[in-house]
């Protein structure tokens, strides 16, 4: 295999310095102007032998997971071996990759040498902004003879790629698994007890309890006060609804919100499958995209996680009356419909209301929504400027507008959560346990 010799940077500054040279040669001792080509054949001579000592490329690799987590950093390496090298710089390889994984699409390393062998290893760590199949096209790796002066390089086309999927980090943490424990072990099981809507068993009356759950007629053939436990209802419908639309495609702390409320629906999903719950996901824009089947165990949680990474970013406005008819059209029995959504327009906001308040007439709705922070510092912060004043008043006017939506959809029967993106997930987990405990979905 032939790899060009390249002049390098060194190589260029050299040249640079020595153009003023030439020139005061050329106007104090004209008889002696063989010196400057002389001397620039020797500059090339220099950076052909010098890339030559560089020596060969025997391998090289691209390192990477096939799969990675949006928001979660991800190990790319570059493994390569050279023969007959003398010089002991550090090679570089710069990569072009998918935009999901760094915004300008280029990734660039040094490799360092391994200390038993002649390998090369350089690692980058990316941060994947976006889900979906990021693709890795070309490599192109350098490395310098030992003056500096000249170097080899190859570009090779690489048909490699990551798949990135929804963020789990929530599901394995600590944390929920711990509750997830605790539930197993009846904790939570004891807390819900007592306050659903079917019928668990009779257990004596003792002082504390709430007498509304008296038993009286199997008080009066005892002889004594009973009470019914109940539990709550299992096998409950639950339908995560994803507005993938433009507002949702916003970064917010560096990821899109529709990423946020992916990681959110997934962990509270987890939790509605560990209580016996049916979960499906349902994702639309402009019309509907994702509808899955209803999910009813643990082992298929993965159905979820595929259908969450195919939801896609479009840059255009929702169609909320076509989507939302669409699912309540699909709904055979009384479900609890979660939906992750946002909005700025006056316009389309009264559309969403709209086409919400026909959904509330069947199923009970969660709204949930991620806190816009940006806005509220933008209209806290003190004026030093006229521009700064109309960007308070213009921030001030936003937020009213979004709190008389939310107030508007409370009063048309709709639990809403706003809150920042690191708090939504574990919120929704308990509103649907107060949801489930109430009994209000069947």
């Amino acid at each position: 295999m032939n790899f060009p010799i390249l002049p390098t940077g060194r190589t260029a500054w050299l040249a640079a310095l020595a153009a003023p040279i030439a020139l005061i040669i050329a106007a104090t001792a004209p008889d002696a102007w063989l010196i400057v080509p002389a001397a620039a054949v020797a500059l090339l001579v220099l950076v052909l032998l010098d890339g030559l000592l560089a020596g060969k490329l025997v391998d090289s690799r691209i390192i990477h997971p096939a799969d990675s987590e949006v928001g979660e950093p991800l190990k790319l390496g570059c493994l390569a071996e050279f023969a007959g090298r003398s010089s002991r710089a550090q090679p570089d390889v710069a990569l072009s990759v998918d935009t999901r994984l760094q915004p300008d699409g280029r990734i660039e390393m040094p490799l360092g040498q391994s200390a038993d062998s002649d390998s090369w290893y350089g690692e980058a760590k990316p941060v994947p902004i976006r889900r979906g199949t990021a693709p890795i096209t070309q490599m192109w790796l350098r490395w310098a003879g030992p003056l500096g002066l000249g170097a080899r390089q190859i570009s090779q086309e690489l048909d490699q790629e990551i798949r990135i999927w929804p963020d789990l980090s929530p599901v394995r943490s600590p944390e929920l698994q711990n509750y997830l424990r605790d539930a197993q072990f009846g904790l939570i099981a004891r807390r819900i007890r007592g306050e659903g809507t079917q019928f668990e068993a009779l257990s004596e009356y003792e002082a504390g309890m709430d007498r509304r759950r008296i038993d009286w007629k199997a008080s009066a053939r005892h002889t004594k006060l009973y009470a019914r436990e109940n539990e709550s209802e299992r096998n409950n419908q639950i339908i995560f609804a994803f507005d993938c639309g433009q507002a949702m495609c916003e970064p917010v702390d560096g990821l899109p919100r529709i990423d946020r409320a992916v990681t959110a629906a997934l962990t509270a999903s987890y939790v509605a499958l560990k209580g016996g719950d049916r979960v499906s996901l349902f994702g639309f824009a402009q019309r509907p995209e994702v509808m899955t089947p209803f999910v009813g165990d643990t082992r298929a949680f993965y159905q979820l996680q595929s259908a969450a990474a195919g939801l896609d970013y479009h840059a255009e406005e929702p169609n909320f009356t076509l989507a939302l008819a669409s699912l309540t059209a699909k709904l055979q029995r009384r479900s609890l419909i979660i939906l992750f959504t946002d909005f700025t327009d006056p316009t389309g906001a009264e559309m969403m209301i709209e086409s919400v308040g026909r959904l509330v007439e069947k199923h009970l709705v969660l709204f949930v929504t991620i806190e816009d922070q940006e806005l509220s510092d933008l209209a806290d912060t003190q004026p030093n400027t006229l521009d700064d004043l109309a960007v308070a008043v213009t921030a001030d006017t936003l937020a009213k507008q979004r709190a008389v939506v939310l107030q508007r959809l409370r009063q048309m029967g709709v639990d809403i959560i706003e809150a920042p993106w690191d708090q939504i997930g574990y919120r929704l987990i308990d509103s649907y346990l107060n949801i489930k405990r109430s009994g209000a979905i069947g």
